[in-house]
């Protein structure tokens, strides 16, 4: 059973870049189908789907954030990370890896805290 696990930290300053990595166990982040996103929920909110990279290496990013979000991997490592430039307040939020099939978000992380806060 793959599971899933955010890292990174709890306090990131306005202005500076957020940086997570979700370190996966019990599956390759290189099979087939399967894509490897990230969704973050604020405060009071709803989640927001953020972006994937897909098994073969290709992204994609919510039209929102692309000019500020990369996702990338390390397939020796087996984790794929998450960076979001020039954060605000605005950006505070659980963030969650997820594997999605088939448009279903089949596993989750247990949700890292972010904070932006000076």
């Amino acid at each position: 059973q793959v599971q899933l696990q955010e890292s990174g930290p709890g306090l990131v300053k306005p202005s500076q870049t957020l940086s997570l990595t979700c370190t996966v166990s019990g599956g390759s982040i290189t099979t087939m189908s399967y894509f490897w996103t990230w969704i973050r929920q604020p405060p009071g909110k709803g989640l927001e789907w953020i972006g994937y990279i897909g098994y073969a290496g290709n992204r994609f990013y919510i039209p929102s954030l692309s000019s500020r979000v990369s996702i990338s991997r390390d397939t020796s490592k087996n984790q794929f990370t998450l960076q979001l430039s020039s954060v605000t307040p605005e950006d505070t939020a659980v963030y969650y890896c997820v594997r999605e099939a088939d448009h279903f978000f089949e596993s989750w992380g247990q949700g890292t805290q972010v904070t932006v806060s000076s």
